[in-house]
């Protein structure tokens, strides 16, 4: 068995024919055939699927493990260079859209200052998206929203953040006591995330609680959809209080929620294997982001009101 043979067979997994994958590793299609053939000589079974391109049950199974193989081959060259030299190398990181918009900025800074040889390949995404690119190998490490679900990651919290509910300036219920309770934020008709995810999880947790039945305008997967449909004046939503962090928008604000728990971050990696150099370091990283922008008892602070609350 061959790298550039695991190498053909995940080229066509990626780009779904073996003309695409020629294309992308710079060889002819006839060369990729021949590597695909002789790798499923050797392992007795057929990989990809010759009428349409698809990798067969046994094709998914290797492409799995050949992913994990080539992100040791880079972590070798990465732990070599860090003791040689500076940390240098790739590392692919996943992120949930409402962290991004506020941990990318502050992770590029500090990347740019303390490893401006390492090179960051950053995916936006879900959890349902992003987790099984973290088991396979695509990505190294990814912040998610907690829970996880894949058995073969292992997370590490990073913050939390409270859950508010965001509503016009002049709307009825900022008028009410904060923080407000849930039966009443859940009389409103609301733009909800997709029953199942996360965030999803914590609302109607919250709703059992309360015993009340929420009212949905709309479900949508995607939070950052959500916040710019309420933006835009179609409907009250539940998000985190990150989405009036770092652009506070002048006609709405975020009122609190009695009986809703914080929403947790957390960073999530293979449960086994080495993580190398890099990715140790983007993981170092990560982590000062957190010690500077939450409080002692791990709460994001926004940038807005992060002064007041370290005083």
């Amino acid at each position: 068995m061959e790298l550039r043979q695991l190498e053909a067979l995940i080229g066509i997994a990626d780009h779904h024919s073996f003309s695409n994958a020629a294309d992308i590793l710079g060889t002819v299609q006839s060369n990729i055939s021949s590597r695909i053939s002789k790798l499923e000589h050797e392992l007795g079974s057929e990989l990809v699927d010759r009428t349409t391109g698809k990798l067969t049950e046994s094709g998914e199974v290797v492409v799995q493990r050949a992913r994990r193989i080539f992100t040791e081959i880079r972590g070798i060259g990465a732990d070599v260079s860090e003791l040689t030299s500076e940390v240098r190398g790739e590392v692919h990181l996943g992120m949930i859209g409402t962290a991004g918009r506020w941990i990318v900025p502050l992770l590029l800074e500090l990347q740019r200052e303390r490893y401006p040889h390492v090179a960051l390949k950053i995916s936006e995404g879900t959890n349902s998206s992003i987790e099984p690119r973290i088991v396979s190998g695509q990505l190294d490490l990814a912040v998610l929203a907690w829970p996880i679900t894949a058995p073969e990651l292992t997370d590490t919290q990073l913050f939390t953040e409270d859950l508010v509910l965001i509503v016009p300036k002049d709307h009825p219920l900022t008028k009410e006591k904060l923080p407000l309770p849930f039966a009443l934020v859940a009389a409103q008709e609301l733009l909800l995330p997709m029953i199942g995810t996360p965030i999803r999880k914590e609302i109607d947790e919250a709703a059992a609680k309360a015993r009340v039945t929420l009212h949905p305008l709309v479900e949508l997967d995607g939070l950052r959809t959500i916040a710019s449909l309420t933006f835009d004046g179609y409907g009250l939503a539940i998000l985190p209080a990150t989405m009036l962090a770092k652009y506070p928008r002048v006609n709405f604000e975020g009122l609190p929620i009695d009986g809703i728990e914080r929403r947790r971050a957390v960073l999530a990696m293979r449960r086994f294997g080495f993580p190398s150099a890099p990715v140790r370091a983007v993981q170092g990283l990560l982590q000062q982001i957190m010690d500077n922008h939450s409080t002692p008892d791990g709460v994001y602070v926004p940038a807005s009101t992060e002064k007041q609350v370290k005083a």
